[in-house]
């Protein structure tokens, strides 16, 4: 369902590798969808910020979804663990926030 929503975003192109289908704004990454196994849990996304805006990050360490821990928080990626069907329009809004965040990569 997210790849459906997100692969019609403007200038975004989807590779697979690893098991994931690595989810690219031009030429930056904003983010990481499982295909055939999932990092942390089977339900769970990746997103990539480099670096997550201070004000964003405040939002994300009240998300209870959201793991701003040190698994891989350091290299620029977060995971988002979707729990239900409602869970998929809070990661539309996240991999929104990756995407718009990849704007100064893809200029590049």
């Amino acid at each position: 369902m997210l790849e459906a929503e997100v692969e019609f975003w403007p200038a975004v192109t989807c590779k697979r590798m690893f098991g994931f289908r690595f989810l690219y704004r031009r030429k930056a990454v904003f983010g990481a969808l499982p295909y055939s196994r999932g990092l942390f849990t089977p339900s769970s996304i990746l997103l990539k910020f480099n670096p997550m805006p201070a004000s964003l990050f405040q939002q994300a360490q009240k998300e209870p979804r959201l793991d701003t821990g040190t698994r891989m928080s350091g290299k620029g990626w977060f995971s988002f663990e979707l729990f239900s069907n409602a869970d998929v329009r809070d990661a539309i809004w996240w991999l929104n926030q990756a995407y718009e965040g990849a704007k100064k990569g893809a200029a590049k």
